[in-house]
This record gives structure tokens, sequence and C-alpha cells, in this order.
């Protein structure tokens, strides 16, 4: 099994960056996807960005062009590089790896085809 311990929200204004951290630890994840989740007050757990086996990337319409997802299998890390950030940007953002996705053309954006996750860390964007 993965365990995944996210790292690197906090409080930032709004047009600044953050860059958010996922360690990985167990088994190696390299022919899994992974990807960001997030979740606002209030609201359901919402798909941010995801990254496959082999790079390929897929992103929500609402981060496109703002946040860059990036793996390194060498160091079992993700990371999720996110600039521009506005007020609507606030939730807690969530690591997440799908383990049954190596032979599909690209990561599943549906939170369900996720098995291992981590628990999360709080991003905050005041106007």
């Amino acid at each position: 099994q993965v365990q995944l311990v996210e790292s690197g929200g906090g409080l930032v204004q709004a047009g600044g960056s953050l860059r958010l951290s996922c360690a990985a630890s167990g088994r190696t994840f390299s022919r899994d996807s992974l990807g960001w989740f997030r979740q606002a007050p209030g609201k359901e757990r919402e798909f941010v960005a995801a990254i496959n086996w082999s790079g390929r990337t897929y992103y929500d319409d609402s981060v496109k062009g703002r946040f860059t997802i990036s793996r390194d299998n060498g160091k079992k890390m993700v990371y999720l590089q996110m600039n521009s950030l506005k007020p609507e940007d606030t939730a807690v953002y969530y690591c997440a790896g799908d383990s049954n996705n190596y032979y599909s053309g690209g990561p599943s954006t549906v939170k369900e085809s996720y098995d291992y996750w981590g628990q999360g860390t709080q991003v905050t964007v005041s106007s």
C-alpha cells in the first residue's frame, strides 16, 4: 500500500502562489495515476488536477493555466504549483493515488477511482 502526506498549504493573498507537495511512502507508485482534489466547507470534494504514469495531465477548467501538477517517481513526490490564486481556491487540498489506471489513456478525474488518499492540507486565499 502507499501512504501519502501533503504539505505546503497556508495563507496567501489573492494573486500569490503556493506549491503543495505530497510525499509517498510504501510500495513504488510509478505505475499509478496521481491526483489533487480539494474540498471547500459545505461543498463536495472536487477534482483539481491529475497526472498518469506517462506524464499525461488533466486539469479542471477552473485552474487551467494557473496550476501545474508534476511528479518525481525517484523521490516519490507529487507537486501542485498554484499561481494567480483566487479566494475561490480556498479549500483543503488532498493528494490521491489510483493504482488501477495503468492501461487507461489518461488519469481519471473521478474521485471514486482513487484508492488511497492523504490527510489534506489547508489552503486559504485572502482577498
